[in-house]
């Protein structure tokens, strides 16, 4: 069982330490005094990031998806076609020194689209006040994929008068959180502790099962497997999955199945989650079921990420893993800059 001594030791760059304070830095960022964006209107909007920047963008595409907004989140080094200088491009580099981003801040600049930039300073911000771009200075915590819900929320409040998202349920997501904390944070080391359980239960590698609307949680999930806990970890959509990943589980193998599952799925898709695990079942498949909080789509996404990053770095503890260095991407950045 994981203890606060094991935590301190292996987690020594204090990585759960901001995640204990997600609440307070969501709540102090979206009552920022940054300005807001001045358009009023807007029909097309793009998020253009990459790693924790680009699952922001997921999560804005999810909220907004039931929306008469059109969104497109890119992440490479281009621009689709569709983007034109009637849409919003919305940077977002944590670092500032992205490559791939600063290549989508030029290629915006080029075809003189409407731009809003997010980053911790950097090259991009150099870029941003040599060609007059509007800037926000985001603070980052510890690193860019534990400085999530600063930028999220402080995004939440500078595009707001573009973003058809009511602020009741802004505040929501926050007071989730807080609560969501009391259970999950370093200070709740027990066997009661659901991201705990969660990360005590994981033994191989996980194959993440979501519904439409949770892709961005599963994404963020698999991401921070990898990235915190080391562990290479596979996303499936539940229904595309049934017309051919399923297959797969007709051999013995070593992953385990993870359902993330929303309160008020499609009626449809609950019928496909209960033939899944029956599926399971009789194939003896030992699976993980993870349910989200009630409320908004936006509380559902932020709280099963802020569950689940916290027991990808409970799982790095106990497999005597730091989840601060990342060498892999760091040895791909320093080739990139040689080249």
């Amino acid at each position: 069982m994981l203890d606060l001594a094991s935590l301190e030791k292996f987690d020594s760059q204090g990585m759960h330490k901001v995640y204990d304070m997600w609440p307070k830095i969501a709540k102090e960022s979206y009552f920022s005094d940054q300005p807001q964006i001045k358009d009023e209107k807007c029909s097309h909007i793009v998020f253009a990031g990459m790693g924790g920047s680009g699952a922001i963008g997921d999560i804005f595409s999810a909220i907004l998806s039931k929306t008469s907004t059109h969104v497109t989140v890119v992440k490479g080094y281009h621009l689709p076609k569709t983007v034109t200088s009637d849409s919003v491009v919305v940077i977002t580099s944590i670092s500032g020194n992205t490559i791939e981003t600063i290549s989508m801040l030029e290629h915006a600049i080029s075809i003189n689209s409407k731009i809003i930039v997010f980053s911790d300073g950097g090259k991009i911000k150099e870029i941003c006040l040599e060609k007059n771009i509007p800037h926000r200075n985001i603070k980052k915590y510890h690193s860019p994929r534990t400085s999530f819900t600063s930028f999220l929320y402080a995004m939440l409040h500078v595009l707001k008068p573009i973003i058809p998202i009511e602020e009741k349920d802004i505040l929501e997501s926050i007071k989730k959180m807080e609560s969501i904390s009391q259970k999950i944070n370093s200070k709740r080391i027990s066997k009661e502790n659901p991201a705990i359980r969660i990360s005590e239960w994981i033994n191989n590698s996980p194959v993440i099962y979501y519904p439409w609307g949770l892709e961005p949680v599963a994404i963020r999930f698999k991401n921070s497997l990898q990235e915190n806990s080391k562990i290479q970890a596979v996303v499936e959509d539940v229904i595309e999955s049934c017309h051919n990943g399923i297959v797969t589980w007709d051999k013995q193998n070593n992953f385990q199945p993870i359902l993330i599952r929303g309160q008020d799925d499609y009626e449809k898709t609950k019928e496909r989650w209960e033939i899944l695990k029956e599926f399971f079942n009789k194939k003896n498949i030992n699976f993980k079921e993870i349910a989200s909080e009630e409320g908004n789509i936006l509380t559902k996404i932020i709280c099963l990420i802020y569950l689940l990053d916290y027991a990808s770095i409970y799982l790095a503890v106990k497999l005597e893993i730091d989840p601060t260095p990342v060498n892999a991407i760091e040895y791909i950045k320093k080739r990139l800059i040689q080249e």
